[in-house]
Parts: C-alpha cells; sequence; structure tokens
C-alpha cells in the first residue's frame, strides 16, 4: 500500500468511530464513499469488502460493551444473525457480480434511506425479557435473511434495517434490541468480508489502518456524546445531513458515468 494512504485511512476510520461513539450508529454507511473518495481506493469490490472488515470488528468491539452492560438478548440475537448470516452469504455472492458504478449508484439510494432512518424518532415502547416462541422465532429468521441479505448486498453493517427488525420480531425494546443488532451486524460484515476476501477483494492494510482509526475515534465520540448528551436530535440532523450530501456525491458520480456509457 502507498503510505500515503494510511493516513487518509486513519482519519477516516477516525470519523466513523467517532460517529458511532457520539449517535450511536449510522458512521458505518460513510465508510465506503470515504474509501473511495477519501482513502483513493479505485476498486468499488474493494472498498466494500475492506468497509465491510472495518465494521465487524468494530460491531464485535461495541458488542463486548453492551454485553457487560446487559443490554444483548442473546436468543434473540443469534436466531436474526445466524439466519441473517445465509442472507449475507448470497447477497455478497451477487453483489460481486454486478458491475462497481451500478452498486454504487445503487448504494447512494441506500445511505438515503439510512439518513432517513436516522431522522426518525424511534419508539421506546416493547419488553426487556421475551421469551423465543416458534412464531417469534420465524419472524426473526426471516427478518434476518433479509436485512442480511441487503447487508451483504451493499457491504453494510445495516444496523439501520438490523435494529427494527429485531424490534419488529421480537417486540423487544429499542436499547436491548440496539445491543442485540450488534452482533448480527458483525456477522453480516464478516460474512461478506470473507466472501470478498476469498475474491481477493479486501485491502488488508487499509483495513487494519481504517480499524485503529476507528477504536480511536470511537472513544472520543463516546465522551463527546456524554457532553453533547442534550443534544443527539441535533446531531443526528447534523449527520444525517451529512450522509446525504455524501449520497448526492455519490449519485452525481456514478450517475454521470452509467448515463454517459
Amino acid at each position: 500500500m502507498i503510505w500515503p494512504q494510511a493516513i487518509p485511512a486513519l482519519l477516516s476510520g477516525g470519523a466513523v468511530g467517532f460517529s458511532l461513539g457520539l449517535i450511536g450508529g449510522g458512521g458505518s454507511i460513510l465508510a465506503v464513499p470515504l474509501l473511495l473518495y477519501v482513502v483513493g481506493v479505485t476498486d468499488a469490490h474493494v472498498a466494500i469488502g475492506t468497509s465491510a472488515l472495518a465494521v465487524a470488528l468494530n460491531a464485535f468491539i461495541n458488542l463486548l460493551s453492551h454485553w457487560r452492560a446487559g443490554t444483548v438478548r442473546w436468543s434473540c440475537a443469534l436466531v436474526f444473525g445466524s439466519a441473517g448470516a445465509l442472507g449475507a452469504a448470497a447477497g455478497s455472492s451477487i453483489g460481486k457480480l454486478v458491475a462497481g458504478e451500478n452498486l454504487l449508484f445503487l448504494f447512494a439510494f441506500v445511505m438515503i434511506a439510512a439518513g432517513i432512518a436516522m431522522l426518525r424518532p424511534r419508539a421506546t415502547r416493547g419488553e426487556a425479557q421475551i421469551q423465543i416462541t416458534p412464531t417469534i422465532a420465524m419472524r426473526l429468521v426471516l427478518l434476518g435473511v433479509g436485512a442480511g441479505a441487503l447487508a451483504g448486498f451493499f457491504g453494510i453493517g445495516g444496523g439501520f434495517l438490523v435494529v427494527p427488525g429485531i424490534m419488529l420480531g421480537s417486540g423487544l425494546t429499542i436499547l436491548c434490541a440496539i445491543g442485540s443488532s450488534l452482533f448480527a451486524v458483525g456477522v453480516f460484515g464478516l460474512t461478506t468480508a470473507i466472501n470478498y476476501a476469498l475474491s481477493g477483494l479486501v485491502d488488508w492494510a487499509i483495513a487494519l489502518e481504517f480499524i485503529v482509526g476507528g477504536a480511536l475515534g470511537g472513544v472520543l465520540g463516546m465522551k463527546a456524546a456524554i457532553r453533547l448528551s442534550s443534544k443527539k436530535r441535533v446531531l443526528n440532523y447534523i449527520f444525517a445531513s451529512l450522509v446525504f450530501v455524501a449520497a448526492a456525491y455519490m449519485l452525481l458520480r456514478t450517475g454521470t458515468h452509467l448515463f454517459a456509457a
């Protein structure tokens, strides 16, 4: 890897980690555009495979914190994540077959959906403890496969899909759904990364630098979140706006190439 890429990779990873620590989600959706337009990765599929690995490891790191805090409901997390791994394997296999420009064009619309999801108020109702019944298990399996397929296809963690999916399938509170979702996000990202790595579509050096930057940025983001807790709604609006701007830029870049072809 060319040395000048190291600093942008660290800083980009730091930006993603900071946003995750600050507002508790959404930052991973910016990993692919940062890798492409800041770090300088030239292959869209390599950017997706590399970001999937970074997202997976960051999710597992954050999972430990939620596990210690008692907000992970393993029965739901295991059912949803295991079923979703199958979807992620299929989705990532299909994604590798799609031309890079086409994949990025569609990815921009996923970013817009993620931004909108961040702006919607989250329901606080639900149960902190549940017993999985066959009906709940079936709902979690179906929703997990669907979320995993989309996450694998686009190479994203899919937290904005997983959290409402777990809440809808199980009836958990949002806090427990967020804690439980991190297992699924990690599994989806790892499945996608392995699939891409088998095709040589992961830049391991950039992934390592991105992960290190993300860990450092996450610590700073958590400290900032404590100080700015009263302004979290405003922060969500600001971050969603950044996502929309990045999505518009991607649509402009990829759309110009697609329609000119």
